[in-house]
Formats: C-alpha cells, structure tokens, sequence
C-alpha cells in the first residue's frame, strides 16, 4: 500500500448555507506529513470530518489504509489520532481521570506514554481540564492523540494557541512520529510557517475546491513571482501564469517554474515565494 489516506471526487453539499465541498481529491503517502491550507470556511474541517466519518459525503470515495472505514471498523480507528480546534474533552475531568476514561476507549491505551507527555508538556495531572490555558488544552489533545500508538494524525489547527517555543516543540513531536514508515500526520493548520518547516506535501483548498497539491520542495525551490508592470504582463505567455494579482502600479504574478521563467522574461524581477504569499495569490488573485 502506497497512501495511507486516499480522497476521490469527495463531496458534500450544505444546502442551508449554500457550502459545498466539491469533489477533493488527494493522497497522503506512508511516512508524510501533508499541509492542509486555506482560509476560514475553505472545507478543511468538513473535509477532515468526512475523512472521520463525523460528516457524511453525498459522493466520492475515502480510504484509511486502503478501504473504507465504516463506522464499526474500531481496529481501524484506533489507528487514528485526532486532534480538533476546539475543546476535545470534558472540562471538569483532570488529565488523570481523562486517562482512566481513555483507556476504556483505546485496546492500546499506553498511559506509561501519557504520563511522560504530560511531563514534557509540563502539563498538571490533578487540575480540571477547565482551569487549563487553550495552549495547555491543544497539548492535552496531542498527548491524548499519541498515546495510543496510532498509524495516521489528523490535526485539526494542532498547533493554535501555542507560543514559537512550544510550537517548536510540538513539531519536532511530529518529526519525530513519522519517522516510523508507516506513519503519517494530515496537519491542518493557518500557521504556513510551521508547514515550511515540517511538511513534505501542502494540499490548498479555497471555497470547497482542491486548488493545489504539491511538494513543499516544489512550492519553496520552484514557485516564483514576478513582480511586472502592466506592459511586462501584457507580454507574459497565458500558459505560465497560475494567478495574478494587481497591486497599485505593480502586477504579481505566480509562476510554477522561477528558473524557467528568468531565463523567459530576462527583464522581470523575480522572486522567490512563501507558502502566505501562494495562499494569497492562490485565493485572491486572478486567474486567465
């Protein structure tokens, strides 16, 4: 088996506020992590509930290592750590008492493991979850969601709340999960400097539409954008923009292929993109 997550055509409609999740596909190899990108609204909390089975798609296909996970496949769940935005457990329980309740639910429920992320995490086993900071309660979640030995990670804006250093220390935890080959972490989040560091796959998604998937490498090594002036964008080729975007007297426009088009349009600056500014041109610009 090759993906250990695999979307096809999935989709889902909500007729009340007109949102529609329309057709995403992609796949998450063995041993990745994969970036899943975009703007509030843009379907990657449904997509990741429907991935869970939370939400019902109306079409497409889902595989978790390499079938389609039912709702009575627990073997198959229990290979799964989630973590969502949000409050993921009960508030007046302790960390301690969250243990016991888990492993009640989880066959491999390791709380030797628990314990020691607490530790790490420098988190308070005895006080209610309740009394816990957000950055405290999204450290809680990943403790939770490691210890019972999981396959995949699904993580949904796993690292909001918590500060640059605890952040750092909260992905070289992930760096460190898939390096077992088969594993691998679909990684939610806003923060695209996290995803620089850790992502080998960035998957963009932009009102309930897959826009991209690529490499990290690709995107970082190989997307560019020149910076024109409309006479200089007038004469670009059609076939090498992606997006562009006008911005007072100057034209951005995003290339696949920085190399090739320096050696094109010898008279054009050049620049190289981050993943903030492929998102922007990507959601806001324009396409021809």
């Amino acid at each position: 088996m090759e993906h250990i997550l695999e979307l096809q055509q999935v989709s889902k409609a909500f007729p009340t506020s007109g949102f529609t999740l329309d057709r995403v596909s992609f796949s998450l190899p063995y041993g990745a992590i994969m970036g899943f990108v975009g703007e509030n609204g843009a379907g990657k909390t449904t997509t990741i509930g429907c991935i869970l089975g939370t939400i019902a798609k109306d079409s497409g296909s889902i595989k978790v290592f390499g079938k389609e996970m039912l709702d009575t496949d627990t073997d198959l769940r229990e290979k799964i750590g989630v973590v969502y935005d949000g409050d993921n457990f009960p508030p007046y329980l302790t960390a301690q008492q969250l243990s016991q309740v888990m492993a009640g639910l989880y066959t491999q429920w390791d709380h030797a493991l628990f314990q020691q992320y607490l530790s790490d995490f420098r988190l308070p086993a005895n006080q209610k979850i309740k009394s816990y900071s957000r950055g405290m309660t999204m450290k809680l979640a990943i403790s939770v969601a490691l210890s019972h030995h999981p396959q995949l990670l699904i993580l949904d804006e796993a690292t909001g709340g918590l500060d640059p250093i605890m952040r750092d220390e909260i992905l070289d935890v992930f760096l460190t999960f898939v390096q077992e080959e088969d594993h691998a972490i679909l990684l939610s989040s806003h923060i695209t400097s996290d995803l620089e560091k850790i992502a080998d796959y960035i998957t963009f998604i932009h009102n309930g539409k897959l826009i991209l998937t690529a490499s990290r490498n690709e995107l970082v090594y190989h997307y560019a954008v020149l910076r024109c002036r409309e006479s200089q964008f007038l004469a670009l080729e059609p076939d090498d923009i992606l997006a562009y975007r006008k911005r007072d007297f100057q034209i951005d426009v995003l290339v696949a292929d920085g190399k090739k088009a320096q050696k094109k349009y010898k008279d054009i600056v050049i620049d190289h993109v981050s993943l903030d500014e492929i998102m922007l041109l990507l959601v806001k610009g324009e396409r021809i």
